[in-house]
Order: structure tokens, then sequence, then C-alpha cells
């Protein structure tokens, strides 16, 4: 075996599919047994008007695709063998659909206001 920079990126790949599975899994826990809704739809750090309402919508994101990124490892290792072209283009449209599926739902969530907010003068 070469290792030249296709090896390194597919280590890379392959390694970082641990704590985002970890993460993913975790948040669809938090979400969905513990009912913490504190990342749950978040658009610049700050939580919508009713995370209670995107919550099984964020849950879901998370556990599908903690699911998926666990059948990729799974796939990768010697246990259960799938092609590398199988298990990478798994890991990566799955990274790719959660970060689009987050930015939908949190553009959702929050309602859009048209333009900048400006400070009403008082009537003193």
């Amino acid at each position: 075996m070469v290792f030249d920079i296709s090896t390194a990126i597919t280590w890379i790949l392959f390694l970082a599919l641990f704590p985002m599975t970890f993460i993913w899994l975790r948040r669809a826990w938090k979400i969905f047994i513990k009912k913490d809704y504190a990342e749950v739809a978040l658009k610049r750090g700050s939580s919508p008007p009713d995370p209670k309402k995107w919550a099984p919508y964020t849950g879901l994101i998370n556990l599908v695709a903690g699911g998926i990124a666990l059948t990729a490892i799974i796939g990768a290792s010697p246990i259960a063998p799938l092609p590398y072209e199988t298990w990478s283009a798994m890991a990566g449209m799955t990274i790719w659909g959660k970060i689009i599926g987050d930015f939908i739902i949190s553009r959702q969530a929050h309602p859009f206001s048209e333009g900048k907010s400006k400070k009403q003068p008082s009537k003193n």
C-alpha cells in the first residue's frame, strides 16, 4: 500500500465518522429521550421561538444521519466489508445531507424579518 494524499483523506474521513456519529446520536437521544431542546434549529447560536415544534425534525435528522454514519463505519470495517466506493459515498452524502437538512430546518424555524430592526424613537 502506498501512502499518498488519497489514502490520507480516506483515513481522515473514516476517523472523523466516529465523533460525528457519537454527536449526532447523542443529540437524537437528548431530543427524543431527555426532552432537551437546547440544540434544536439553532440560527447564529439562538433557539427559535418554539423549539419544541421543531424538535422532531431535528431529532429525526440526527437519528438518521447517525444511523447511516454508523452503517458506514461498520461497512468500512472487516466485520461486514463494503466496497470503498460504497461506504465513502454513504459517509459523504450523509455529512452533506445533515448540513443541508439542519440549515433548512433552522431557516424555517426562525421567522424572516424584513430589513434591519430599527429602534423606534421615544415619544418624550
